[in-house]
């Protein structure tokens, strides 16, 4: 198993470099600011009308989650470790016009709309991401921006019970890339589901989502893509830019990240 992270790690490192070395080098600004433009410019290939098509769900990044300063029972013990990285991610997708929904739960103070197994965590009008409660804020240094959509939702899946799907396809997107908490949890039936509802393309980037531990974050990895082929993995880069998800959006196959499915 450690030799097969190895490699993959490996694969990862050899993308980046190609990727930089064919698109991105002869057009570095020596302005930071003009550098990102450029290189997103180049990146895209022209293709930016197909960010049209896209949205990005940004799911769960809320202080019972991922701030262990709240002593949530819900904390996600790897979920502090990618606000930064989340954050990033939102970034590029406004610099890009994708459209951002901020996917959250907020619960009634009795319980009474959470899942059965989780009704222990909620007394006294208090409860992990409760309605008005700082625990249902989001992490520090995540902002929800004019033409953004909130999105509440009870359950693992950002489709279940929720009008996302109608939200979506009203405004023609087609493709997802997704981040959040947790992996097993809320980011893998939210995948399922969109695969089960047609979206042609599903990327999760896997620096920008997490578990409660980094083997369960990369086992639950190789599933979310193995019910369907267009399902993708990809990294936030060191420069923070969105290489593998601008690859993979633009339709380029590489064949590194898709698996068959298990019987």
């Amino acid at each position: 198993m450690s030799c097969l992270l190895v490699l993959l790690l490996s694969l990862d490192k050899f993308l980046l470099h190609y990727l930089k070395k064919r698109w991105l080098s002869p057009r570095i600004s020596t302005s930071p600011s003009k550098s990102r433009r450029s290189m997103a410019a180049a990146a895209a290939g022209g293709g930016g009308a197909k960010w049209s098509e896209t949205a990005m769900l940004v799911i769960d990044m809320q202080k019972d989650f991922v701030d262990p300063a709240m002593r949530s029972p819900m904390l996600v013990d790897g979920g502090q470790a990618v606000v930064p990285t989340v954050a990033e991610a939102v970034a590029v997708a406004r610099e890009r016009g994708i459209y951002v929904v901020w996917v959250v739960r907020e619960h009634d103070p009795s319980g009474a709309d959470v899942e059965i197994f989780r009704r222990r965590y909620y007394s006294g009008g208090k409860g992990p991401t409760v309605k008005g409660l700082k625990g249902a804020d989001l992490a520090d240094g995540l902002v929800i921006k004019e033409g953004e959509y909130k999105l509440v939702k009870t359950r693992f899946s950002a489709f279940f019970a929720t009008p996302l799907d109608s939200v979506l396809k009203t405004s023609g997107i087609k493709k997802l890339v997704i981040v959040g908490v947790q992996t097993p949890n809320c980011i893998r039936q939210t995948v399922f589901d969109a695969v089960a509802l047609d979206y042609e393309k599903v990327t999760v980037i896997i620096d920008a989502t997490a578990a409660a531990r980094p083997e369960i974050h990369l086992k639950y990895k190789r599933y979310e893509e193995y019910r369907s082929g267009n399902t993708n993995l990809g990294r936030m880069a060191t420069i923070k830019l969105l290489f593998l998800v601008i690859y993979y959006m633009l339709n380029s196959k590489l064949g590194l990240a898709m698996r068959p499915a298990p019987d």
